[in-house]
């Protein structure tokens, strides 16, 4: 069997919006190849709007995700047209989260696929997490099924995005959970200094570790409690952000990227992991990677910049095509959820 999807992925980061066409082929275990794939960068407005989108009312925010929706539509759009792309399968759309609290039931990513199949006329899957929480799920790592079925040569997978979460093999199952912030609160960090990032740690480097803050943050009760588990924004406004007020930005950030390194080199020690992978936009962070890599003797894998850059991007793609084929693309011992399911709403 032979699929061609497009996969959408818009992280908490806001490092604009990842577009992968893949080329998916099942003989019998799943191949990909990417045809193409790139990074569209939001507008000044857009940016803005998405990142203040948890402080809209419900009629604002009802209004951006249906013109969102539309963004994304057009973007895609565009995006067939210039590169001449046929025979697309299905468009997969993660959408951008801006709620997202399991334990209340619900998790919201904006983004209408209703609105993206108006503007293209293909098939599109969308809102991938919400049945997940209805179920008793985090609606979080979905990611793992991807790394089950196209990456499973790597004991684990790290994902060190506007959050680090990581997928491995325990006890023959998939188990997988966030394990820190990362760009989230170190991008917000770097623009305080005038900076959209902290471009190879250079920040964080010229910082001073400040070690009561350290402490304060590795004795969050997050960090202890079991997996499944995961982490939004509003988690890091109530737990993360009040604590890092408290010292310079310089400082901050090279206590927050110490932080994130000790939390995840723990989480590869404990589980006595041999090789890693590494992708997502923090592995463009030398500083954080070679402070995990000091903190751990497992191998850390960095792959080319193709599966750095949209391996979520690819494997949402892939969890559209398991929906089309009503597939199981959610993984209970990831998420925490009652079942092992095939979510998705398809447009």
């Amino acid at each position: 069997m032979t699929f061609h999807a497009i996969g959408l992925m818009s992280g908490t980061s806001l490092d604009g919006l990842d577009i992968c066409f893949v080329k998916f082929e099942k003989a019998p275990l799943w191949s990909f190849q990417i045809i193409k794939a790139e990074t569209v960068s939001y507008s000044e407005n857009l940016y803005n709007d998405l990142k203040h989108a948890i402080d809209l009312s419900a009629e604002q925010l009802l209004e951006l995700h249906s013109a969102y929706g539309f963004f994304l539509g057009q973007t895609v759009k565009s995006f067939i047209e210039r590169y001449e792309l046929k025979n697309i399968d299905l468009i997969a759309s993660h959408g951008h989260t801006v709620y997202h609290q399991p334990q209340k039931k619900f998790t919201f990513q904006i983004g209408d696929g209703r609105a993206i199949r108006l503007k293209t006329g293909i098939p599109v899957v969308y809102d991938f997490r919400s049945q997940d929480v209805l179920m008793g799920g985090n609606g979080a790592p979905l990611v793992p099924i991807g790394d089950e079925l196209l990456f499973s040569e790597y004991q684990a997978c790290l994902n060190l995005g506007g959050f680090s979460n990581i997928s491995l093999q325990s006890e023959g199952r998939r188990i997988a959970f966030d394990i820190a912030p990362v760009n989230i609160v170190l991008n917000k960090l770097a623009q305080d200094l005038g900076k959209n990032f902290d471009e190879n740690g250079n920040f964080a480097k010229k910082g001073i570790i400040h070690e009561g803050l350290l402490s304060s943050l590795n004795s969050l009760e997050f960090y202890h409690q079991s997996h499944p588990k995961s982490l939004g924004i509003e988690w890091c406004n109530e737990n993360i952000f009040p604590l890092l007020q408290k010292v310079e930005s310089l400082d901050a950030l090279a206590t927050m990227t110490e932080h994130a390194a000790h939390q995840i080199a723990e989480v590869i020690n404990k589980n006595r992991l041999k090789n890693v992978l590494i992708t997502g936009g923090g592995t463009y962070n030398n500083h954080l990677v070679e402070k995990i890599r000091d903190k751990t003797k497992a191998e850390i894998i960095i792959p080319g910049k193709e599966i750095i850059d949209y391996k979520e991007a690819l494997i949402f793609a892939l969890m559209g095509v398991l929906k089309l084929n009503n597939e199981v693309n959610v993984l209970a011992s990831a998420t925490g959820s009652a079942a092992d399911h095939c979510s998705g709403i398809i447009a």
